[in-house]
């Protein structure tokens, strides 16, 4: 009797590791048709996210065939797509970018050298868009690989140089990252970015190419925050 009660117990302790072990591997899987719209306050975990998310060195201007008709703000430069500059520098507009934790600021250069910088603070909300495209794809861990974007909405705080023209207040902001992953977010897996300025005198939109980024851990990043918390005069 007690050796079958002992067996018995070593099965029921097998299938509750294994059964344990499974649900932390999957705790990432997204499930087959997933669709969610989240908002809310940025937490910690995607500040660093962001913080480690890296540019492209190059940025391209969105343009239709209507040209510089459909655009607004950024006539400098306009003279530059007319004389053929764009042509001979088929690469796009350099880049460089960088985020505090509470700013972005973009630094674009145009092919004969002019330069344009704004500056977006963060929101107090932001968007986080993840679905299923049915498109047969799977993450590493197992489930759909989602479409994922994080959206943020602000108010451009300045813009200097050949961007400083279209910039009057309230002149807006929409900035999306843009990627592929499972249910849990990291840097890694957002791949594009789009930056669309609207306002009064202003309407373009630039886009490109992240580079990726160094994989956070969010058990280990909320540890930290615990402890800058603990750490923090009251």
């Amino acid at each position: 009797m007690v050796g079958k009660l002992l067996f018995v117990l070593s099965i029921f302790s097998v299938m509750v590791f294994v059964g344990s072990a499974n649900a932390g591997s999957c705790a990432c899987c997204a499930e087959p048709g997933t669709y969610n719209l989240w908002t809310g306050r940025p937490s910690d975990y995607q500040i660093e996210i962001l913080k480690s998310i890296e540019f492209d060195i190059k940025a391209q201007l969105y343009m239709t065939e209507a040209g510089f008709e459909s655009i607004k703000g950024l006539s400098t430069i306009e003279k530059e797509f007319d004389d053929g500059s764009w042509v001979a520098s088929p690469g796009g507009l350099d880049l460089v970018n960088s985020f505090t934790g509470k700013i972005w600021t973009f630094t674009i250069k145009s092919p004969k050298g002019k330069t344009g910088t704004l500056r977006l603070p963060i929101p107090a909300l932001m968007s986080v868009f993840k679905a299923d495209i049915h498109d047969g794809e799977i993450s590493g861990g197992g489930g759909p690989l989602l479409y994922k974007e994080f959206r943020f909405k602000g108010t451009v705080a300045s813009g200097s140089g050949f961007l400083a023209g279209g910039i009057v207040r309230p002149t807006r902001y929409f900035l999306v990252f843009q990627g592929r992953g499972n249910g849990c977010d990291n840097a890694e897996d957002f791949n594009n970015w789009n930056l669309e300025i609207t306002g009064k005198k202003a309407r373009y939109r630039f886009f490109g190419d992240l580079t990726g980024g160094e994989e956070i851990d969010e058990e280990e990043e909320s540890a930290k925050t615990t402890a800058r918390h603990r750490l923090t005069p009251t």
